[in-house]
């Protein structure tokens, strides 16, 4: 289920605009058209953090971040991934729609980053949703949401937006990217209704300060649409695939975060009316 493990060394080239175009979804059309295809790291069954429920999860190769603590650094460059035939997913979630569709869950497209990739994500979330019936979950830091189409969001039930700071420093020090982007894509899905699940990873000594959280709750609040944050506290469980791609794992010394500063995170996110996990 899973692609090899390959190295990676660069930042993605971000696809040109002539990439966003989605192709007609007549029948006359699908029939003659070809196979949309993507660069796709893996699949997986999942339960967790990847939306409700039982989740088939796509993970896209791919993705303009670098964050210091990512668990997926073989996910990063684009052309590491096997190429993938939108088909060839939609066939392979098919297997699994009953036992998914009991267990309430769905499907997610995750990576990298999907939106990289925005024709082959929009395509399989359409299928995903009109074919196979499913609820469907984008996984992104929001980064590339000027790339998301309005179509793409129609067909997407539910965002897992990824906030990993309110300080700007902070942000570009944990991403290698601004912060403005991410935010002006949570306010879109507010302005559309689109509901949002927000991520904060509590990293000790890098995104735990107080005033950095306070600032996060205060923004998703604002929002409207945030029905739940997941606090996710630091750990170090993707450090060997930093060193079997012989790159330094900068935050090694790193303590994971203890339950009581975990709990006191999601205290700040409750006392802005967030349901906070």
């Amino acid at each position: 289920m899973t692609a090899p493990l390959t190295s990676a060394s660069t930042t993605p080239t971000l696809p040109g605009p002539a990439a966003l175009a989605v192709g007609p979804r007549t029948p006359a059309a699908a029939a003659t058209r070809r196979p949309v295809v993507g660069s796709v790291h893996s699949w997986d069954l999942s339960t967790g953090v990847d939306g409700p429920g039982t989740r088939f999860v796509t993970f896209l190769s791919g993705c303009p971040l670098t964050c210091l603590y990512c668990q997926n650094p073989d996910t990063w460059r684009m052309r590491d991934g096997k190429r993938t035939t939108a088909d060839e997913i939609v066939a392979e979630a098919a297997k699994y729609t009953r036992f998914i569709a009991a267990a309430g869950g769905g499907a997610t497209i995750s990576g990298g980053e999907p939106l990289l990739q925005p024709v082959f994500t929009g395509e399989l979330l359409h299928r995903f949703k009109h074919e196979l019936g499913l609820h469907t979950a984008l996984d992104t830091s929001g980064f590339l949401g000027v790339r998301a189409t309005d179509a793409l969001l129609r067909d997407t039930d539910l965002v897992l937006l990824d906030i990993k700071s309110w300080d700007r420093a902070t942000y570009r020090k944990v991403t290698g990217r601004p912060l403005k982007p991410t935010l002006d894509f949570a306010r879109r899905l507010a302005d559309l209704g689109k509901e949002v699940h927000v991520r904060f990873v509590l990293v000790p000594g890098l995104t735990d300060d107080p005033a950095n959280i306070e600032g996060v709750a205060a923004f998703a609040a604002s929002l409207g649409n945030v029905a739940r944050v997941d606090v996710l506290p630091f750990h170090k469980l993707g450090e060997a695939k930093w060193q079997a791609l012989g790159r330094p794992f900068v935050l090694h010394d790193t303590p994971c975060p203890t339950p009581e500063q975990t709990a006191l995170a999601r205290d700040i996110f409750a006392g802005h009316g967030l349901y906070a996990v």
